[in-house]
Formats: structure tokens, C-alpha cells, sequence
């Protein structure tokens, strides 16, 4: 009887790679979060985005609503100096959010205050919920 270990060659190579998983410390950064981190809320009225981008000025930004989707685009200048640690992301990003419902385009307010941009995107009329009156008959 011949019993194969070959499966068994890479087990301590995979036995490593899980355990620096396990003692990899957990948070924003080593999840590899997107920037910038969102807030999306939804109520009847509309859908609410906002995005945490200090230091960014709004020249430095750039939104474009397509037919499902925002687009939030801009870039954080990086800042000179050195450096003992630096978490704060610097360079272009861009977001995506896709959008479930329909939107008025002409009613979208987009603001900038205290380093949060904050996007209100009303719903279109047409998917608002209306009440329906009971006739007698």
C-alpha cells in the first residue's frame, strides 16, 4: 500500500499565510477601504450621499450623475514634508454609486462644509409614492 502525501507538500507554506492573516491588525487601513468612505441614506424624498474628503477643495472636484450612477472624481494634493507615518490617502480617487431609483436631474444640490460633500439626490416624481382616493361607487 503507497499512501500520497503530495497534497500535503504546501501545508505549511498555506499554514503561514493563514496565521499572518490572524496577527494582521484589523482596520480601515489593512481592509484596503475605498476612499473616499461614503454615507448613502434613502428616505421617501431622496438619496443622500456624503463623502469624507478633507483637505480637498471644491476646484478639486468633479461629479457627473449618468443614467444609474454618480460619479464622484478628485484629487487630494499631496503634501510636502517628511513624513513618520502617513494614513491620510493622497492622490486622484474616484467613487462610484450606483443609483436604484430614478432621479430629478434638475433638483440635485451638491455641498461642501467642514471637509464632508454632501449630494442630495431628489426622486422622480414618478417613483414617488402617491396616495390613492376611494371613490363611492
Amino acid at each position: 500500500m503507497v499512501i500520497d502525501f503530495s497534497n500535503f507538500h504546501d501545508l505549511p507554506r498555506q499554514m503561514d499565510r493563514v496565521l499572518a492573516e490572524f496577527m494582521r491588525p484589523y482596520g480601515p487601513v489593512s481592509r484596503g477601504m475605498a476612499y473616499p468612505p461614503l454615507n448613502i441614506s434613502e428616505d421617501e424624498e431622496s438619496v443622500v450621499i456624503a463623502a469624507e474628503i478633507p483637505g480637498v477643495d471644491m476646484s478639486e472636484l468633479d461629479l457627473t450623475l449618468t443614467n444609474k450612477s454618480l460619479v464622484i472624481k478628485g484629487e487630494r494634493k499631496v503634501e510636502q514634508g517628511k513624513y513618520y507615518r502617513q494614513e491620510r490617502p493622497t492622490g486622484p480617487f474616484q467613487r462610484i454609486v450606483t443609483l436604484g431609483v430614478p432621479v430629478d436631474r434638475d433638483q440635485i444640490k451638491a455641498t461642501l462644509k467642514d471637509g464632508v460633500l454632501t449630494v442630495v439626490l431628489p426622486k422622480a416624481e414618478a417613483i414617488k409614492p402617491r396616495k390613492i382616493s376611494i371613490e363611492d361607487a
